[in-house]
């Protein structure tokens, strides 16, 4: 039977009783994971152009884009359709619990682009998307126009390539030209205005509590929002199936906690004992 450990819940539910202080959750790939979506460098990740087999690496980045916009989109499109046949599973349900409880108290910080946090009830408001969201698009040339949701598509099959009623719909609806997904690239940066760079920052600063949930570190921001929590002396506590470099930053944290296992089973367990100990 998975449990917390005494000293967390203790912590948990002292930090819900003293009205005070913040409670920010840092997820990634993983809690999605188990709801069906597959890793990102898992093997649904790789797409065909021509004769050529494309790594993820490869396809995310704007220098593809620049070079084969219809085949990025077209790999987007797909992804989009794997993301939209999956449903929020219980890891997603308490992170909404949480929001619930803690009110202006609690901040999501996710590295995901589905969209399954805000489809289970997370606000907008509060849940920062630091790779941005593969429901909505902007324009490739910064022309101005205000991030868009992506116009009601069929699904996109793997392999098949972009339609001409599809090219036509992804164009920016502020100056008529190409439109690109609003997703973070590997040849981009993070920064304020699309990311929410300074803002998560600003959070790890002022977290009392980071929960880390399916994220192995691999991406900067992250691991920065990591090391400030640890030197402003927040509680860590990392959920994640395998050893990481979170549960290595919960290993130096005076009160950090690696809870080896799923997040569908132990996310639950932290919004109970917040509930436990009176929420908001």
């Amino acid at each position: 039977m998975t449990t917390l450990p005494d000293r967390l819940l203790t912590i948990l539910r002292d930090f819900a009783r003293s009205r005070e202080g913040t409670f920010v959750v840092l997820s990634g790939a993983g809690i999605s994971a188990e709801s069906g979506i597959p890793t990102f460098r898992g093997k649904e990740g790789y797409w065909v152009v021509g004769s050529r087999e494309y790594m993820p690496e490869e396809m995310a980045t704007f220098a593809m884009f620049s070079r084969r916009p219809d085949e990025v989109w077209a790999w987007y499109l797909y992804r989009r359709g794997v993301c939209h046949g999956a449903e929020p599973n219980a890891g997603h349900q308490a992170v909404v619990k949480l929001e619930e409880l803690l009110g202006d108290r609690f901040l999501l910080i996710t590295q995901n682009v589905d969209g399954l946090h805000l489809r289970a009830g997370n606000s907008p408001e509060r849940t920062y998307q630091i790779h941005g969201n593969i429901d909505f698009m902007r324009c490739a040339t910064e022309c101005g126009a205000p991030i868009a949701k992506l116009p009601e598509l069929p699904l996109k099959p793997k392999g098949e390539g972009l339609t001409e009623t599809e090219r036509a719909a992804l164009r920016c609806p502020g100056c008529g030209g190409l439109g690109r997904p609003h997703v973070l690239w590997f040849d981009e940066y993070y920064d304020e205005e699309h990311f929410r760079f300074h803002s998560s920052l600003r959070a790890a600063v002022a977290a009392t509590v980071l929960v880390v949930v399916g994220t192995s570190g691999a991406t900067n921001l992250p691991m920065q929002v990591g090391h400030a929590a640890l030197e402003a002396g927040a509680t860590i506590v990392d959920i994640n199936p395998e050893p990481n470099p979170f549960s290595t930053l919960a290993s130096r944290a005076d009160r950090g906690f690696f809870l080896q296992g799923p997040s569908s089973e132990y996310l639950p367990l932290l919004a109970e004992a917040i509930a436990g100990g009176g929420g908001a």
